[in-house]
């Protein structure tokens, strides 16, 4: 598998020169272009990876997915469903437009940015802090890291350059979508978008949902299987932003991507699988990453459609 991995890796690289570095963080551009890398974890617990597996990122947007759980753990899905819709968006991730010219005001899905914003409101906590403490620490029981930190560089300068996020949050509190300080919530979402991982970790996190929330690690569930149901399903439609329907159909996995240049994809019954690379497409999503994948899945049957 190593070297299936690695043939694929060298027959993708090419693609890091056709994508750009997300630059609207300015500490994401001091990420390595060239950098690609790709790591499976199998039900087994075998890890298998090839290509700079060691880079270390921001998960960014990969951080949805652990917030997502959290709220559907603390409260439940009828309720959520007053808060965030779970349909796909043709918009950009950190579009307004839809929180403008849907009835309800909702945000379309927990995936983009609005949407990830109002489910922080509903993580269990009776300080904001702990609502934080309480997506962190998941973060590191789900990914068997207790190691995982903050990147303060990144988090300050996504708290500095944030305006279009507190546009999003401060449009929503003023629609009754949120109730909490804005700032508070936004600074959790900041944080929790600055956490620094590799391909193993995000792989680990794609396997326990692949196992339908047991860790093949400790062989203990940590995720509700209908959770994990609910969770892979808005990946499915909602993951890759507006390239999602593009991924389904070449790629054919649940995966859920980062503008750090990760991507995170879920083989039911099979693999996690995490990749990086931060060369960007238009859509925000690892050009080279997504080409990765869709190698990935041809060589070995892996799409579930």
């Amino acid at each position: 598998m190593n070297q299936v991995l690695q043939e694929i890796i060298e027959n993708n690289r090419s693609w890091t020169e056709k994508g750009t570095i997300a630059t609207y963080i300015p500490e994401l551009a001091k990420a390595n272009p060239h950098a690609l890398g790709v790591y499976l974890v199998d039900m087994q617990n075998n890890e298998y990876f090839a290509g700079d597996v060691h880079t270390v990122f921001s998960i960014q947007s990969i951080s949805k997915i652990i917030t997502f759980i959290c709220a559907l753990t603390d409260t439940d899905f009828n309720t959520i469903s007053k808060v965030i819709s779970v349909e796909p968006t043709a918009d950009e991730f950190n579009s307004i437009a839809n929180l403008e010219i849907k009835n309800t005001n909702k945000p379309l899905n927990p995936m983009i940015n609005s949407g990830a914003i109002a489910t922080i409101t509903l993580v269990k906590g009776k300080t904001y802090e702990e609502k934080f403490q309480r997506i962190f620490h998941f973060f590191k029981l789900v990914t068997d890291n207790p190691n995982l930190t903050i990147n303060e560089a990144i988090y300050q300068s996504e708290s500095s350059t944030g305006d279009r996020n507190r546009s999003l949050a401060y449009y929503m509190k003023s629609t009754g979508i949120i109730h909490d300080e804005v700032e508070e919530i936004l600074n959790i979402y900041f944080k929790l978008c600055s956490i620094n991982v590799t391909c193993k970790d995000i792989a680990r996190i794609g396997v326990v949902l692949a196992n339908n929330g047991i860790q093949p690690y400790s062989n203990q569930r940590v995720i509700r299987k209908d959770i994990c149901q609910i969770v892979k399903a808005v990946m499915s439609t909602c993951g890759m932003y507006s390239g999602s329907g593009s991924f389904a159909t070449t790629v054919g996995m649940p995966a859920k991507s980062g503008v750090g240049g990760g991507i995170l994809a879920v083989v039911p019954h099979k693999f996690g699988i995490g990749v990086v690379g931060p060369a960007l497409d238009a859509s925000g999503n690892s050009i080279a990453g997504i080409k990765v994948l869709t190698e990935l899945s041809s060589r070995l049957d892996l799409s579930i459609y």
